[in-house]
């Protein structure tokens, strides 16, 4: 009986010993799931079994038990029954993670929207086109591409190829159609840099110029300009780690005001001189941009206003953290075809029938290869300068999200191809089939 009783305790003490070595990621997985809930549910118009059975049903997120709250628009998620951590959902700017001393009843600013003729034929409206069929366009072989990457493996959820502005070939996944919002997640960087695009453009800033923060400016880091974090070329340390408590995970599930994240960092390498990912980059350059709009009304209303309703893309929602910053790492939600509009943008080098939002040059600008980043990475997109897809063009630019969600620009080929999915695919081979059906 004693020996049973020391088992016992024995257990006892190692769940206990798990439980204090783990807690802080319990945090972690806690507030992903809720707020991925709250997001999906209320953003997206799905329900809350399809979102935990499949976005949610992944590595130690799976864990978590969720539930919502319909009264009120939140979602709360739970690990074990040890610690609760509750999203909110707020008309305009989606759901947020509450923190301690969050006040669900503060009213808050929303971005002021507006909706252009969607009588027109798509792109520049939502009207279905009228058939188009190309004569150099292997349409049997397109369709056998597409079909290749649904499966139970790959967890596409839509596919769209745009050709010549024609959509020559569209698919979705069970349960998703064209008016289903999709998150980007970090497609949300290349959003963001697409407005300092088009504030160059327009003379309110310019991309060469000294990074204006104030904490900056007693260090090296006062050499730091805009166009090194366009670049994610600052030198600033920062930790890209999903698996566990790191720079990127506390600032998305831990920190009210997600601008600050990179801010606080030191240098750990040389500026434009040591590429590094950073999320953290992304939203310090969502700040600055508020700095320079002047008010936060007119932050928040000048993304769509000279950008993304402009273009009709009036399904997408970029939400803000708890204060008020757009989180320009990660949080844009669109429908397939809207981020089919956004890949047309930059195809058509920043002119969106016959209005030039931002300047041609920006379209190299961004695709112009970062300094030790081998040929992958431009400003805030990702790049084939080197070849990395062997049978794709070199001059292919395009954003990317986390669990493979692309928009593909080939400007040779007047080509935009979107997929958005739950996990990776073979880019090379699928990117191969599309353009070999197209002569």
């Amino acid at each position: 009986m004693k020996i049973l009783k020391r088992i016992l305790l024995l257990l006892v003490a190692a769940f206990i010993l798990v439980v204090i070595i783990n807690y802080p990621k319990l945090n972690i997985i806690a507030g992903y799931s809720a707020k991925n809930i709250a997001s999906s549910v209320y953003l997206a118009n799905r329900t809350l079994a399809f979102t935990d059975s499949t976005d949610n049903n992944f590595g130690l997120v799976k864990l978590a038990d969720d539930w919502l709250s319909e009264k009120d628009e939140s979602a709360k998620a739970a690990v074990f029954g040890l610690l609760t951590r509750e999203a909110v959902y707020r008309d305009g700017v989606g759901a947020v993670l509450t923190t301690k001393g969050f006040d669900r009843d503060k009213p808050h600013l929303k971005p002021t929207r507006s909706t252009r003729n969607t009588s027109d034929v798509y792109p520049y409206g939502n009207a279905e086109q009228k058939d188009s069929v190309f004569s150099n366009v292997n349409y049997d072989q397109l369709s056998k591409t597409i079909n290749s990457i649904f499966n139970e493996e790959n967890k596409t959820r839509a596919a769209v190829i745009i050709y010549k502005d024609q959509i020559i070939a569209e698919k979705y996944a069970e349960g998703f159609d064209k008016n289903s919002k999709i998150l980007g997640w970090s497609m949300t960087k290349s959003i963001m840099s697409t407005v300092y695009g088009i504030m160059e453009h327009q003379g309110k800033i310019d991309v060469r110029d000294k990074a204006p923060i104030a904490a900056w400016q007693n260090d090296e880091r006062s050499k730091i300009t805009i166009h090194n974090l366009l670049q994610m070329n600052s030198g600033l340390a920062w930790d890209e780690n999903y698996d566990g408590i790191s720079d990127v995970t506390t600032m998305l599930f831990l920190q009210n005001d997600m601008t600050q994240a990179q801010k606080n960092k030191s240098l750990a390498g040389e500026i434009n001189n040591s590429w590094n990912y950073s999320s953290g980059t992304s939203n310090l350059l969502s700040g600055i941009l508020r700095q320079k709009l002047g008010s936060h009304q007119e932050y928040l209303d000048y993304w769509y206003r000279e950008f993304i309703d402009k273009i009709g893309m009036n399904s997408m929602i970029i939400e803000t953290d708890v204060a008020g910053n757009y989180v320009g790492s990660s949080y844009a939600w669109a429908t397939p075809r809207d981020w089919g509009k956004f890949g047309l943008l930059y195809l058509h080098k920043g002119n969106w029938n016959g209005e030039q939002l931002f300047a041609p040059e920006w379209t190299d600008y961004v695709a112009t290869p970062t300094p030790t980043s081998d040929g992958t990475y431009g400003a805030q997109f990702w790049l084939n300068a080197e070849g990395k897809y062997k049978d794709l063009p070199k001059n292919m630019f395009y954003a990317d999200g986390f669990q493979g969600q692309f928009v593909f620009i080939f400007p040779d080929q007047d080509l935009v191809v979107v997929r958005m999915g739950l996990s990776k695919i073979d880019i090379n081979t699928f990117l191969k089939g599309v353009l070999e059906s197209i002569d």
